[in-house]
């Protein structure tokens, strides 16, 4: 039987990023959509990509909560977003941390952004062109699993977004379409080892509805 068409994503950080950064997000109240996400989530339900949440949540590892409160709060903003007319393909999320945890929690994994584990794995599980993706986040952490797992990174400057953004350096090569200079960081910058390789994000903008606004341009480019 022939296999069908992987599908390009949208992958999505989730605090800071679709929902509003407050340190550990530890109660359910404290879940709050950036304003603009919902509309940013059903643009790309209506483009025919996958939208695809993949978080760190190493609260878990430090005791904060458990899974089930993650699944909890990620339960919740699905109804949230669901109510506004968007949907959510795919979650994923890593309870690991490297050096403070607790029992099994508590290890080096490949699901922990800057690792590209969930990303592979969503590709893997819901047959999706990486090269074709686009990952958006608040972080360098977030811009550095994107381009590890082959797809382009977006940066915005939600969440911790500004401190990102000044930790780049401009690039001398020019964009595509010159709009914009593009921006390097080495990746261990970012959280990793290695001295030649870099994290580029492909673009940088304002907030989660910017970035899908733009990548939706620039996938027809």
């Amino acid at each position: 039987m022939r296999e069908g068409k992987r599908q390009a994503a949208v992958f999505l950080d989730r605090d800071g990023t679709i929902n509003e950064e407050v340190g550990y997000l530890d109660r359910i109240e404290k879940l709050r959509l950036i304003p603009g996400a919902a509309e940013a989530i059903r643009l790309i339900n209506e483009s025919g990509m996958k939208a695809i949440v993949v978080t760190n949540q190493s609260g878990v590892a430090r005791g904060m909560f458990d899974e089930d409160f993650v699944h909890q709060v990620n339960t919740r903003l699905r109804e949230m977003l669901r109510a506004e007319g968007a949907a959510i393909d795919g979650l994923y999320f890593c309870p690991h941390h490297p050096t403070e945890g607790l029992g099994d929690y508590l290890r080096t994994c490949d699901c922990r952004k800057p690792a590209p584990g969930l990303l592979l794995r969503a590709a893997e599980e819901l047959r999706l062109d990486l090269a074709r993706s686009y990952m958006v986040g608040d972080t360098l952490k977030d811009i550095e699993a994107g381009v590890r797992a082959g797809a382009q990174g977006i940066l915005v400057r939600t969440g911790y977004g500004e401190e990102a953004a000044a930790e780049l350096v401009p690039d001398e090569e020019p964009r595509k379409n010159g709009d914009m200079m593009p921006h390097r960081v080495p990746i261990e910058k970012a959280g990793t080892q290695g001295e030649t390789a870099i994290v580029r994000p492909v673009h940088i903008t304002g907030d989660i509805l910017d970035a899908v606004r733009w990548l939706l341009k620039d996938r027809k480019t």
